[in-house]
């Protein structure tokens, strides 16, 4: 009577350990009943196991990961049970896992899938390569590059401090202007843009003279003496012209001309 009374109160009273038994029966009754969903039952999953062993798996593509795959394949329990609930809680903590896919594999070379590299042919206009020189040089002078230097003016003081004008045979203009023969164009402007003197090499006599020009405002001077006709220059003379200081520093003279190379062509 007590016994029957007890389980009586039992049921009614509802007490938490009986109901988390009667869920936990719940879902293991469920879990082993087949219904339309395509549950399989504790009798026959053997046989279902045999048929999924003995038929291939095809295999998933992308870049699912294998435990969520193995989640997939298993039995899902029945909604409203305690193990669909435990399921979906799990499944609602665990974060998302992304895979990306990985990088291409090497691919294989095939013969006459591509061209065989080959050194690159040498650019137009690319510089020749040195030539060993054996035996005694040949040197030709058939004609002059251009015309032929016989002397340097050197500023050694003023505007232009180190730079140096060539020297050529014949008549030589001196001025500011670029258009003359020995330009001074420097930035001194108390010099001539136009012949403000002249130096004439005569390969004849092998000398250097200095004539003035006596037309112009600014008067030269050729170690300090200022000259009003042809003056014979000398090695290391100086010339001054306004603010401007040049050394003379013949190449040609009494020990060597132009002239006296016999193979150049008149």
């Amino acid at each position: 009577m007590k016994d029957e009374k007890r389980t009586t109160t039992g049921q009614a009273s509802g007490s938490l350990p009986n109901r988390i038994l009667g869920s936990l029966r719940d879902a293991l009754n469920a879990a082993s009943r087949d219904d339309r969903s395509g549950e399989i039952t504790l009798g026959d999953k053997s046989s279902q196991l045999a048929a999924g062993a003995a038929e291939p798996r095809k295999p998933t593509t992308g870049s699912a990961h294998p435990a969520d795959v193995a989640a997939a394949l298993a039995p899902q329990p029945p909604a409203g049970s305690a193990a669909h609930a435990v399921r979906e809680a799990k499944s609602a903590t665990r974060e998302p896992k992304h895979y990306e896919a990985g990088e291409p594999s090497t691919q294989s070379l095939r013969a006459g899938a591509a061209a065989i590299a080959r050194p690159a042919a040498p650019a137009i206009g690319a510089p020749v390569k040195t030539q060993a020189l054996r035996g005694r040089p040949k040197v030709v002078r058939n004609a002059f590059h251009q015309d032929p230097v016989v002397g340097f003016l050197v500023v050694v003081g003023g505007p232009g401090l180190g730079a140096f004008r060539p020297i050529y045979e014949g008549n030589n203009g001196i001025g500011r202007g670029k258009d003359q023969r020995i330009p001074l164009d420097f930035g001194d402007d108390t010099i001539s843009s136009e012949e403000q003197g002249y130096i004439r090499y005569d390969s004849m006599d092998r000398s250097f003279l200095f004539v003035p020009n006596l037309a112009k405002t600014n008067i030269v001077a050729v170690n300090d003496k200022k000259p009003t006709g042809a003056l014979k220059l000398e090695l290391m003379d100086v010339i001054t012209m306004g603010r401007t200081q040049l050394a003379f520093v013949p190449f040609c003279g009494e020990e060597f001309d132009w002239s006296e190379l016999t193979d150049l062509k008149e």
